[in-house]
């Protein structure tokens, strides 16, 4: 049997109805994703969100909302393992993150750097992994933003 892999992710919404978008270049790849990252073992959901936010973004949040899961088989885009992906709403001030200068992508440089961009101009075409591409249509559709 293959192992899960558990993940957490943002769903970052400022009053400008701007979301918040990771790129990053890892494993000689260029993706655009949610932040978030990898549920280390005996470590609950929402914990890990939490301590991914402070790690990769140096966020403390306290109102986090949960959005979505998948209840289906995601292969992972790095190994073989059953993804399972976890998604908060977090409401957050534009200032109380300001995200980096303007950059080129794709880049290809081992780095990750943050961007905002308006909700409805994001198209799923915009993300690298197909779990986003679904959470991005279920944000549009029930307009939790």
């Amino acid at each position: 049997m293959k192992r899960f892999n558990l993940r957490v992710y943002a769903l970052i919404i400022n009053e400008f109805n701007e979301i918040l978008l990771s790129d990053e270049y890892r494993f000689g790849q260029f993706f655009t994703k949610f932040p978030g990252g990898g549920v280390e073992p005996q470590e609950g959901i929402e914990a890990a969100l939490h301590r991914e936010l402070q790690e990769e973004l140096g966020l403390v949040v306290n109102d986090v909302s949960f959005f979505y899961f998948n209840e289906f088989h995601q292969a992972s885009a790095f190994d073989q393992s059953n993804l399972v992906a976890f998604y908060y709403l977090i409401r957050l001030q534009k200032h109380d993150f300001p995200a980096s200068e303007p950059y080129q992508t794709p880049f290809e440089i081992e780095q990750e750097k943050q961007r905002w961009i308006s909700i409805q101009k994001l198209n799923s075409e915009d993300l690298t992994f197909p779990i986003d591409k679904i959470v991005l249509d279920k944000l549009k559709r029930t307009g939790h933003f």
